[in-house]
């Protein structure tokens, strides 16, 4: 049971900060809820790639090199926080489907570095058997988020930054500590 609400956090980690793919899913929704989720589904399914990398070369990298991109995730994750406090709501009208996550998300830095730290950790961490829960809070996002925006607009940005900030730094202070527990 724990380690399937570890996954949900953790996959909600990956999905709640807001950055390029949340804030086209925020315009795409206020058109409609299932033009916003075709483009979270898309960045999903970029996650999925991204997994399946990191799962199958996780054991080319040396030991001792993992838990430095332990402690350099859990410093991305703090840092990650930390700049959600200062990002604006986004005004882009971009339009946004499955195509669009997926291209958005497969070109992010911030996917591509989560998989390299966050996502290393995770699958060493806890092996497969967090998979299915790391995606179902992924999904729960991509069906909320949307739902949500397109019920009440973007008034809900302040909540989703208090959500993701508490997310973020919680997870990066875990990753640190294990990350130093190994250096020290």
């Amino acid at each position: 049971m724990l380690v399937e609400i570890v996954g949900i956090f953790i996959g909600l980690s990956m999905a709640a900060p807001p950055g390029p793919v949340n804030a086209i899913i925020a315009n795409e929704a206020l058109i409609s809820k299932l033009h916003g989720s075709a483009v979270g589904l898309g960045a999903m399914t970029a996650d999925f790639i991204f997994f399946l990398i990191t799962y199958f070369l996780r054991n080319i990298i040396p030991y001792f090199v993992v838990h430095w991109f332990y402690i350099f995730g859990g410093l991305l994750m703090i840092y990650l926080a930390y700049s959600i406090t200062k990002s604006k709501p986004s005004n882009r009208s971009k339009k946004g489907n499955y195509l669009t996550g997926l291209l958005m998300g497969i070109s992010n830095p911030y996917q591509i570095t989560w998989w390299l730290t966050v996502g290393l950790f995770m699958v060493n961490e806890f092996n497969i058997a967090i998979i299915p829960s790391f995606f179902g809070g992924i999904i729960i996002w991509i069906v909320s988020f949307p739902l949500v925006i397109n019920k009440i607009g973007n008034r809900y940005a302040n909540y989703i930054k208090i959500f993701s900030i508490i997310v973020l730094v919680g997870f990066g202070i875990y990753m640190l500590i294990d990350g130093f527990r190994v250096l020290v």
